[in-house]
């Protein structure tokens, strides 16, 4: 599976978060993101969110 990463900065927000992060996994990938936006950005956990995060993933790496 190709290399995937999803990037805060896509997604601007009062707290301009620059967190940026890429898995070789979808899953794990999807797993990171998850803690990451109920932690820092007080999303829930919902399976529509999942969803909604795994559309937003790019493939490659994050720039710079």
């Amino acid at each position: 599976m190709a290399r995937k990463y999803i990037d805060c900065r896509d997604f601007p927000s009062e707290m301009k978060c620059t967190l940026a992060m890429a898995a070789d996994s979808e899953n794990e990938l999807v797993e990171a993101a998850v803690q990451h936006a109920v932690a820092v950005h007080k999303h829930a956990d919902t399976p529509e969110f999942r969803k909604q995060l795994r559309s937003a993933f790019k493939d490659g790496t994050p720039p710079k």
